[in-house]
């Protein structure tokens, strides 16, 4: 009988083994984004993420929202993919504050969750995978100093400062990047602004205002993504400024590619999604496994996984984006920008 009742036993151990095995196989993982403000959610991050979850875990099911900077519709969507069987949750957080009560919830239903690019400081998520956001706001700010300084112009002058969401942790990692650098060089903020929802427009109708104070006391922008750089050039070209002053960016969006390239935009940071997305989905995979992912840092009490990104100028665009097949020149070298490719090299 005690032969009998131990054959039972491993015969049910082997069984709940190999339930597991098949629930890791085919689990359900949620990859949920912030806003649509930025394109490389749709055409970088989430392709990304699906490629290497399908050649690691063929039989799992990725379910993808995009909360349009809404925290209420993130809730839902994350309220959502729970009650549809997600075992790990992949979160981009519109509001990083509020993401802390997500996870909260998650973990109590032993449900994992990745802080993807932007951290969350206020409960320790399962793992974190990013960029380092401070090194790119250090990347850029720098950067623009160092042009600021071969190009002559004098110390004490002013630079305008544009800093992404204030309720995205990432945004407040970048800004303080920017304020390293720009604290320690000779040049003056002359003002500074938190761009609610990284809104393009938004950062534009400030910029806009800051052109109409003053004038051309500004020598340059420290723009923390491409989009609030974007909104800066196109309040310049609306005030009739030309040349516009050097403009930084981040992101490597292919208008962001395009404004370098035409000398319109003095810089952006070359930090390709796919690479973290592909890192999500290991680490997403690893957790399903009962495994705990490789950390290389360690940031708000969460083991995190940080790359170190490029900064790209006009001099080092064709080295940096198309030598090193990131972007190809079909996709960037249209219609007015086609000559100034040709000028850098890009294409014959």
């Amino acid at each position: 009988m005690r032969t009998l009742n131990l054959l039972l036993a491993s015969a049910a151990m082997t069984v709940t083994l190999g339930t597991v095995a098949a629930a890791q196989e085919a689990a359900t993982v949620a990859f949920l984004m912030p806003d649509q403000a930025s394109t490389r959610y749709e055409e970088h991050d989430y392709p990304g993420f699906k490629a290497e979850m399908t050649k690691l875990c063929p039989d799992c099911t990725v379910i993808y929202q995009n909360a349009n900077a809404d925290v209420a519709l993130q809730q839902q969507q994350f309220n959502s993919v729970i009650a549809q069987g997600a075992k790990v949750i992949v979160l981009d957080p519109v509001d990083s504050a509020a993401a802390a009560a997500l996870v909260e919830i998650a973990q109590s239903q032993e449900v994992k969750v990745i802080a993807y690019d932007r951290p969350i400081p206020d409960k320790p998520a399962n793992y974190y995978v990013s960029f380092d956001n401070e090194a790119i706001g250090r990347s850029i700010a720098q950067s623009l100093v160092d042009h600021l300084k071969a190009e002559g112009v004098p110390d004490g002058a002013g630079v305008l400062q544009i800093n992404g969401s204030p309720t995205d942790a990432a945004a407040g990692l970048i800004r303080d990047g920017i304020d390293s650098a720009l604290d320690a060089s000779s040049y003056k903020t002359l003002a500074e602004f938190d761009t609610p929802d990284w809104a393009p427009p938004k950062a534009q109708e400030w910029a806009a205002g800051q052109i109409t104070r003053f004038g051309d006391q500004i020598k340059g922008v420290v723009a923390a993504n491409d989009g609030t750089a974007g909104g800066a050039i196109a309040a310049f070209k609306a005030a009739g400024v030309n040349p516009v002053p050097p403009v930084t960016g981040n992101d490597a969006t292919i208008a962001a590619l395009q404004l370098v390239i035409a000398g319109e935009q003095y810089n952006t940071i070359s930090k390709p999604s796919e690479i973290v997305a592909a890192a999500a989905a290991n680490a997403a995979v690893k957790l399903l496994k009962g495994e705990t992912p490789e950390a290389t840092h360690t940031l708000y009490e969460t083991p995190s996984q940080l790359f170190v990104p490029a900064v790209v100028t006009a001099k080092n665009i064709k080295a940096e984006v198309f030598d090193k097949g990131i972007n190809k020149p079909e996709e960037v070298c249209t219609g007015e920008y086609v000559e100034a490719c040709r000028k850098l090299g890009i294409i014959n």
